[in-house]
């Protein structure tokens, strides 16, 4: 296979019978029967070798300083730039041109030998660069560039002009962005969507309408949490439960026959039943998300963590104190219906309804601070649970022994149980000393007030 670089001479008829044995310039001797055959045409000068692909056209000069060759006699001479004739059947070697690479779309880079693109405009002619980076001196050298798409006729032209047919633009012109088109229901660009704020720098604007978020969000946030979950309906239940079935039973043990004063003192038993349910839930409102992580994706849709543990405690509190509320107020009525005594004053009736529902609600808020210091939900309920039962077991030990009479005695009084047989009118240890009243409600929100103070320091000096 001939290189298209490197063109071979052509075989004349010398060389056909050197190759078959012959002496040169002997004909071969015709068949018997065949006339003999014409004599053969002198052989034709060697053609020079064919200019590799990409190179550049001669130049007029150097065409004109040679003459072209004579051609033979009895042949008519061929036009400049093209070969003589030839006889039929003769075979010319020459350079095989190479196919041209398929158009590629706009922007894509093709790497190829190129002779250098002509000149069009008034200004320098292009050069491309060559493999290490400086100016092509001389065609054929390795390019890389860009091959821009040929606009329809008619488009306009990057600069801004339409292309008339058969025009084709200058390689290289920049090409400014085509606009952006508004999607459907959006506005026009560099226009504000509706509903956005106009403080908003001018630009892309986002489809989604950008409010500030306030404690109402994060109050609907909450309620969403506290009433999705089962611990919630399970708590709240067995705390309207305890409270309202212990208080009926009390009522109907004591019947009309017994004459109990105050009237509404023995439903106490129920509520301090109850808030063996109210603790546990008020430490896992907080502490079930940092044992299961949620905490983080909490404070990462809120970042503000004091407005996070507000929304807790007063979306807890809240509904503590109504469904306590409520379920003491019946109690309340039940016991006014079966038991015999005095009718119960505006007061009595106000703490035994309004007040046993506020001091469930705060203790459960003081489990809530509680459970958000130690982040611990079992540690945070022994806690709790120790600190309304611990008090009044230690007192009991303590009765036998004279030293401690006066300590055991401060710590029944200051108890969780004996301050809510005091807002019923009917403390341990009668109504001579300790807190009386809505006293032992005050103390428990000044104890649950520290604590929670502390809480939310902690949550804005600590790490989630």
């Amino acid at each position: 296979m001939t290189s298209p670089q490197q063109p071979q001479p052509e075989r004349g008829p010398n060389d056909d019978a050197a190759a078959q044995g012959r002496p040169a310039g002997q004909d071969q001797p015709a068949a018997p029967g065949q006339p003999p055959a014409a004599p053969a045409q002198p052989a034709a000068p060697p053609q020079p070798p064919a200019a590799p692909q990409g190179a550049a056209p001669a130049q007029p000069a150097a065409d004109a300083a040679q003459p072209a060759p004579a051609a033979p006699q009895g042949e008519p001479a061929a036009p400049r730039g093209q070969q003589p004739a030839r006889e039929q059947g003769t075979v010319v070697l020459g350079a095989v041109p190479q196919p041209q690479p398929p158009a590629r779309e706009s922007g894509t880079m093709v790497l190829q030998a190129q002779p250098l693109p002509a000149h069009q405009g008034d200004g320098p002619p292009p050069q491309p660069l060559a493999a290490g980076g400086s100016l092509a001196k001389e065609p054929g050298t390795m390019t890389l560039r860009a091959q821009s798409a040929t606009p329809q006729p008619g488009a306009p032209a990057p600069g801004g002009q339409p292309v008339a047919p058969g025009q084709i633009p200058q390689a290289g012109a920049p090409q400014p962005p085509a606009p952006a088109q508004p999607g459907p229901g959006l506005p026009p660009q560099g226009q504000p969507f509706p509903g956005a704020s106009h403080g908003a720098p001018v630009g892309y604007t986002s489809p989604i309408p950008v409010r500030s978020t306030h404690l109402g969000h994060a109050l609907a946030s909450e309620w969403t949490k506290i009433r999705s979950v089962r611990s919630t309906l399970w708590t709240l239940g067995a705390l309207f439960v305890l409270i309202f079935s212990i208080g009926t039973l009390t009522a109907l043990a004591l019947g009309g026959q017994r004459f109990v004063d105050p009237k509404l003192g023995m439903a106490f038993f129920g509520v301090l039943l109850g808030t063996l349910c109210i603790i546990p839930l008020g430490v896992l409102v907080i502490s079930s998300e940092y044992g299961t992580g949620m905490i983080r994706t909490t404070m990462t849709a809120c970042p503000s963590r004091a407005r996070v543990l507000a929304a807790k405690s007063i979306v807890f509190t809240a509904l503590a104190f109504v469904i306590t509320t409520i379920t003491t107020t019946l109690v309340a009525v039940l016991t006014n219906a079966l038991v015999s005594g005095p009718d119960p004053t505006a007061g009595e009736w106000l703490r035994a309804t309004v007040g046993a529902g506020l001091y469930v609600s705060v203790l459960g808020l003081l489990a809530l601070a509680v459970g958000s210091l130690l982040r611990h939900s079992a540690g945070a309920i022994s806690a709790m649970l120790g600190l309304v039962l611990l008090p009044m077991l230690l007192a009991v030990f303590m009765l036998g022994s004279e030293s401690l009479k006066s300590l055991s005695k401060a710590l029944i009084e200051y108890s969780v149980p004996n301050s809510l047989a005091s807002l019923y009118g009917n403390p341990f240890l009668g109504t001579d000393t300790g807190p009386q009243g809505w006293e032992p409600l005050w103390i428990l929100m000044g104890v649950t007030a520290v604590v929670l103070g502390a809480a939310f320091a902690a949550q804005s000096r600590r790490d989630v």
